[in-house]
C-alpha cells in the first residue's frame, strides 16, 4: 500500500485546514499516479483525480484503518479508470497464454551473455522512464491493471481481489503473465526500440529446456514467497544449478523493480483545495471534519 494514503489519512485526523490540504494533495497525487499507469494520459489522469477526489471527501470519516481507504480508493479509481482510458477503449480483451511468454534458446543465450542486473539497473532515468511507459501501455488493460496494483501501488493480492473484483487465484495467474509481459516487452524496446506483441518463438517447441518449464510457471509466486516448503526447495535447487533460470528470473526480478520505481506526479496546480471542494458543495461529515469545512 502507498504510504501516502496513510500519512493522509494521519493528517485528516489532525483535524486542520493545513493538514487537510496536505492529506488532499496526497490522495490526490496516489491516484493520478495510478490513474497514468492504467490510462496512459494526463489529462484522463487529472480528471479521474478529482472525480474520485469529490466523490472521496464524504466518506473519510468513516475510515480508521488506511488499507481499507487504500482499498476503497483504488476500487473507485479503477472504475472511472475502465470507463475513461481512451487507447484501451475499443481494444478487445486477449488472453494471453504462457506459452507465448516462454523464453526460447536464443533469448536464454542473449540472457546468459548478460551481465547481472544490480540495484542501479532499475534506477529510472527519462529515456527508461518512457521505455517503461511504452511497454507498460502494450501490456493488454486487464493484465496491466493487475500489474499496477500488485506492483506498483503494492497492494496485496487479496487486496488486489478486492479492488478488481477477481478470486486470488486470478490475480496471480495475470499479474504472473502481465511481469513476463513487462519483462518481454522491455527486452524488446531495449533491443528494436518497438514493443512486440506476446508470441511463440518460432523455435520455442525445440530450444524451450523443458525441465524448466514448470519453474517459470511458478515464478511470480516463488518471488514473492507464496510456494510452499517443499516447492521452494525443489525450485532453490533447479534455480542453483541452471544458469539460464537464474538468468530468466534476474530479467523478470529487473523487470517488476523498474515498475515499482515508476512514480507519476501531479502537477501541485492541478489540485483541489479544501475551499475549492467547498466550491462544489461537498463537505466531510460533522462527526470529523465538518468543523474545518463548514
Amino acid at each position: 500500500m502507498s504510504a501516502a494514503v496513510e500519512q493522509a489519512l494521519a493528517l485528516i485526523r489532525d483535524r486542520r485546514t493545513d493538514s487537510l490540504d496536505k492529506a488532499l494533495a496526497l490522495l490526490q497525487n496516489t491516484v493520478y499516479s495510478f490513474s497514468m499507469k492504467v490510462c496512459g494520459h494526463p489529462e484522463d489522469a487529472e480528471d479521474t483525480m478529482q472525480e474520485v477526489l469529490l466523490k472521496s471527501i464524504p466518506h473519510l470519516d468513516k475510515f480508521d484503518n488506511p488499507r481499507a481507504l487504500a482499498v476503497w480508493l483504488y476500487r473507485v479509481a479503477r472504475n472511472r479508470c475502465i470507463s475513461n482510458r481512451r487507447g484501451d477503449r475499443n481494444s478487445a480483451e486477449k488472453n494471453v497464454s504462457l506459452d507465448e511468454l516462454m523464453p526460447d534458446g536464443r533469448e536464454l543465450e542473449e540472457l546468459l551473455d548478460r551481465k547481472t542486473p544490480t540495484p542501479e539497473a532499475a534506477v529510472l532515468n527519462g529515456q527508461r522512464i518512457e521505455q517503461l511507459k511504452q511497454a507498460l501501455g502494450a501490456v493488454p488493460p486487464k493484465y496491466r491493471m493487475i500489474l499496477v496494483l500488485h506492483d506498483m501501488e503494492e497492494l496485496s493480492t487479496a487486496e488486489v481481489a478486492q479492488v478488481s473484483g477477481l478470486r486470488e487465484g486470478t490475480v496471480r495467474v495475470r499479474l504472473h503473465r502481465a511481469r513476463l509481459l513487462m519483462r518481454r516487452y522491455l527486452a524488446d524496446i531495449g533491443r528494436d526500440g518497438v514493443p512486440e506483441a506476446a508470441r511463440p518463438h518460432p523455435a520455442a517447441t525445440a530450444a524451450r529446456l523443458q525441465r524448466c518449464r514448470r519453474l517459470f510457471a511458478a515464478l511470480s509466486d516463488y518471488m514473492d514467497g507464496l510456494v510452499d516448503d517443499a516447492v521452494c526447495e525443489e525450485m532453490d535447487r533447479h534455480i542453483g544449478n541452471c544458469e539460464p533460470c537464474q538468468a530468466f528470473l534476474a530479467s523478470l526480478k529487473e523487470a517488476v523493480a523498474q515498475c515499482r520505481s515508476y512514480r507519476p506526479q501531479c502537477d501541485s496546480q492541478s489540485f483541489l483545495t479544501s475551499s475549492e471542494i467547498r466550491s462544489h458543495g461537498v463537505r466531510i461529515p460533522v462527526s470529523r471534519l465538518g468543523s474545518v469545512l463548514m
